[in-house]
């Protein structure tokens, strides 16, 4: 039970993390798809320039990134999906309608590993190893430093992402 639990809070978690993103990105001011646009192309230039990619490297890499992009935004959006539709529900859901919210997340969170495990010799096709490891670094140090510009605006009183 104290596992479940624990399952739980952290799908709750998740849920917090996903919604604050989307609330900003949602924001008036500029539309949605600006502001995504926006943010992927801070995201290139990132992982450009943490990657210090040559121009015969970019190439080649940024058309597999693209492919591998587009099928990870794929199955985040039906998380965000399926966790929006259980957003502040869970506790007027049975214990298998629960059940079926977190085998449907985990199901989902298998799918991004497979995405990885298909990419990853991809890109060791078109960039060195050592780059590749980087890579996904630099993905998880793009979220963490979004996530804390987002953070900034909210304490600041102002909405939406700027550049």
């Amino acid at each position: 039970m104290r596992t479940m639990k624990k399952l739980i809070y952290t799908l709750l978690f998740a849920f917090l993390c996903l919604f604050s993103y989307e609330s900003v990105i949602a924001q008036p001011g500029g539309g949605r798809g600006e502001r995504m646009k926006d943010i992927e192309s801070m995201k290139i230039a990132f992982i450009t320039k943490r990657l210090s990619l040559t121009p015969e490297e970019a190439k080649v890499f940024w058309p597999v990134y693209d492919e591998y992009s587009t099928e990870m935004k794929s199955v985040r959006e039906n998380r965000v999906t399926n966790l929006k539709e259980a957003k502040g529900e869970i506790d007027n859901l049975t214990d298998k309608e629960v059940d079926n919210i977190i085998a449907d997340d985990i199901a989902l969170r298998q799918q991004e590993v497979d995405i990885l495990k298909k990419y990853h010799p991809r890109f060791k096709q078109v960039l060195p190893i050592k780059k590749v490891a980087k890579l996904f670094k630099s993905e998880e140090e793009f979220k963490r430093e979004l996530l804390e510009k987002i953070r900034e605006r909210k304490a600041q009183g102002k909405g939406g992402m700027r550049k």
